[in-house]
């Protein structure tokens, strides 16, 4: 599947993709012991992802801000604060997941 492609998530309204939009930045931030290498391996995206997203929808900022603004800080405060240090396991199930994303 492309995820860039047009189907009928394109008909949801703009303020409801913006409110569930917010609604997930939210929880990630408040969840912040989900940490970005498991959400790599898992899903296979992460904060940093939907930071990479808007800027490639338009936001004006450079990618410090909209990492700033996913994260709800500077992503230096970020990894001093919440990031802890990958295992092998996870940084395997990330690369695996990875390659996930480019099948598709």
């Amino acid at each position: 599947m492309d995820t860039n492609s047009t189907d009928s998530l394109d008909q949801l309204p703009d303020a409801v993709a913006a409110a569930a939009f917010r609604r997930l930045v939210r929880h990630l931030r408040h969840r912040h012991d989900a940490q970005n290498i498991e959400l790599m391996g898992l899903a296979g995206f992460c904060r940093n992802c939907l930071a990479d997203w808007i800027r490639d929808a338009g936001f004006d900022g450079d990618k410090p801000a909209a990492r700033a603004l996913i994260h709800g800080m500077p992503m230096e405060e970020w990894k001093a604060t919440r990031q802890r240090p990958a295992t092998d396991e996870q940084v395997a199930a990330m690369e695996a997941s990875l390659l996930k994303n480019a099948q598709e």
